[in-house]
């Protein structure tokens, strides 16, 4: 979806409503984030954007269409901006772990932000009966292993971890602490 992504809405009868899909994106992603895919109805959502219910229809097909897009709005703002914490060639690989993990943690506890992250925090509250939308979560919710796994498997080919680090398993271990964190930030645990 574009970043200028607009819909008019009739409203009764007079001049037809500017629909801002992109303004409507952002509240979608802070309640979802809040509150999990299945707590926030369209109501709330309806509620909240001030757009009718046809007219969020109309630009995400429905609720999970939503959900998809405010998951991606989220990805392109938040995770995958953690990517260049380990492609900066002059950091150590120890500097860049340490830039990435601290990213990630003023990202969890950030200012104007739901604490935690909304991987996360989503799928953590999903019932068996979302599992389109688990299984969604769960292929996201490897992507900061993925970029931890791939940064070792550069960095030791290039001689700066030794050969027999198995850079699998410690992606895997950098990983879970990052989840654990975000569970803390959303359980009100400070930066510091």
């Amino acid at each position: 979806m574009s970043s200028k992504t607009a819909v008019t809405a009739l409203r009764g009868r007079g001049r037809p409503k500017h629909f801002d899909a992109d303004a409507a994106l952002d509240v979608a992603l802070r309640l979802f984030w809040q509150h999990g895919f299945e707590a926030t109805s369209m109501h709330d959502l309806v509620a909240a954007t001030g757009a009718k219910a046809p007219t969020l229809y109309h630009a995400f097909g429905n609720k999970e269409g939503l959900f998809r897009a405010a998951m991606e709005r989220y990805l392109q703002r938040f995770v995958r901006k953690m990517k260049p914490c380990l492609d900066n060639p002059h950091r150590s690989v120890a500097g860049a772990t340490e830039d990435f993990l601290t990213a990630c943690v003023a990202q969890f506890t950030g200012e104007g932000l739901p604490p935690g992250c909304f991987l996360i925090c989503t799928s953590s509250a999903l019932s068996a009966d979302s599992q389109p939308i688990a299984a969604l979560l769960r292929s996201h919710n490897m992507l900061p292993e993925q970029l931890l796994r791939d940064f070792y498997r550069e960095r030791q080919i290039a001689g700066e971890l030794p050969p027999s680090t198995d850079t699998v398993r410690l992606a895997k271990y950098l990983a879970c602490h990052l989840q654990g964190m975000a569970v803390q930030a959303r359980d009100g645990v400070s930066h510091r």
